[in-house]
């Protein structure tokens, strides 16, 4: 089954930037399809694929900062190939 993950991460803490650069760097080695915007990130692939490194990578993330939020919106279905129609 294929996933699409939008993730938006918000350090709550003022040296937030590094720690939102360091979490799309990981995000990117892991293979999967990974597209980002000013706003957000998404993750594209397979259920398991996607949750197995997110897990991993959002646990690592939380632990190398003080304070932090994560809002994580899963589609069931592969959109990294989506185009507006108008």
């Amino acid at each position: 089954m294929d996933i699409s993950v939008e993730l938006t991460f918000s350090p709550l803490q003022d040296d937030f930037e590094q720690h939102i650069i360091d979490f799309i760097k990981k995000l990117r080695e892991c293979g999967l399809t990974v597209l980002e915007n000013p706003l957000s990130t998404q993750v594209y692939g397979t259920y398991d694929e996607v949750m197995t490194v997110l897990n991993t990578e959002i646990k690592t993330a939380f632990e190398l900062m003080d304070r932090g939020l994560l809002f994580m919106k899963i589609v069931k279905s592969d959109r990294s190939d989506y185009e507006p129609h108008f």
